[in-house]
């Protein structure tokens, strides 16, 4: 179901052992950035119909990688996965994935032998991307920025009330995965009830059939980090991005949205950066019968188109 080779990464004393993926070849490196709550198996390395956007990226020429964050997939469990998640701090924030991130970047290039890499970052790990390219410009050739959290102005602080932790059960994901469809539109995932994507998720976590319903662990960082950058507290400043940006996203999603596309436009520092609103995608297109448009797109930027 998983293309590639998995191995895992192992840290210095205190580091998450990260799993990390790879469809090999001796074209550029290009390194997928997972979102908020499901790990790389079930995004850019799933396969329907025998098909994932590893896959694709691969037939494109890319030396292609992935991997997990800490507390998802296959890498290791964060120790406050242990406790309570009621009053403590989010797990998993932006600044500590950028840590890992690093770590797997600096890998990918002591493998390849490379200078440096290209990055997809979807949703929250946008923000982690972000992050990164804009404090190690010089590792970063190329940035795709996939349904990207941008500054908002909304009032309030719902970062201080998200829990450590919180469980993701597959009712949950379908929920959010066709909530943004046009009422009376055919369903456009690809799997519309989950059928085989659901169980494969839950398996991402070995405690998941203990609970009731079955439901997968995620860090509760992520959500915090999206409600600061939408309460006007941005982890990074697009100004710093010095490499050609990609900002794509489906045209229904309204996690980014024209609003939010046109903020980093103006804002991102580099001299080639473009905005593409693809048709019938949500913020979840990579599992949708749209993909197609959105693995050309992003591969065609990847491969040097530079045309606004």
């Amino acid at each position: 179901m998983t293309p590639g080779e998995a191995t895992i990464l192992d840290g210095r004393a205190g580091e998450p052992r990260l799993l990390v993926r790879r469809v090999a070849s001796s074209g550029p490196s290009v390194i997928y950035v997972h979102g908020a709550t499901f790990p790389s198996a079930l995004s850019v390395a799933y396969r329907f119909h025998g098909h994932s956007w590893m896959d694709d990226l691969h037939r494109r020429g890319f030396d292609v990688w992935a991997f997990d964050f800490a507390g998802y997939g296959g890498s290791d469990r964060p120790a406050y996965f242990a406790r309570s998640p009621a009053g403590r701090q989010p797990g998993g924030r932006a600044p500590w994935a950028r840590q890992q991130l690093g770590r797997v970047v600096a890998h990918v290039l002591a493998v390849t032998g490379g200078a440096r890499v290209s990055l997809i970052a979807h949703s929250w790990g946008t923000l982690v991307a972000g992050l990164y390219a804009a404090t190690r410009p010089g590792n970063v050739d190329r940035l795709v920025l996939f349904g990207p959290i941008a500054r908002r102005d909304v009032a309030g602080d719902r970062a201080a009330h998200v829990p450590g932790w919180r469980l993701v059960s597959i009712a949950d994901q379908l929920s959010r995965f066709v909530e943004d469809v046009p009422s009376g539109h055919p369903p456009v995932l690809i799997e519309p009830e989950l059928a085989s994507w659901g169980p494969a998720y839950l398996a991402t976590d070995p405690g998941s059939a203990a609970r009731t319903p079955p439901a997968v662990q995620v860090p509760g960082g992520p959500v915090a980090d999206i409600a600061d950058a939408w309460a006007g507290r941005m982890v990074y400043d697009p100004a710093r991005i010095q490499a050609p940006t990609l900002v794509v996203r489906g045209a229904w999603d309204r996690v980014s949205d024209d609003a939010d596309a046109a903020w980093l436009m103006d804002r991102l520092g580099g001299r080639i950066k473009l905005d593409r609103k693809l048709p019938k995608g949500t913020h979840l297109m990579h599992l949708e019968t749209g993909r197609v448009a959105l693995f050309e797109t992003a591969g065609r930027f990847l491969a040097g188109e530079t045309n606004p």
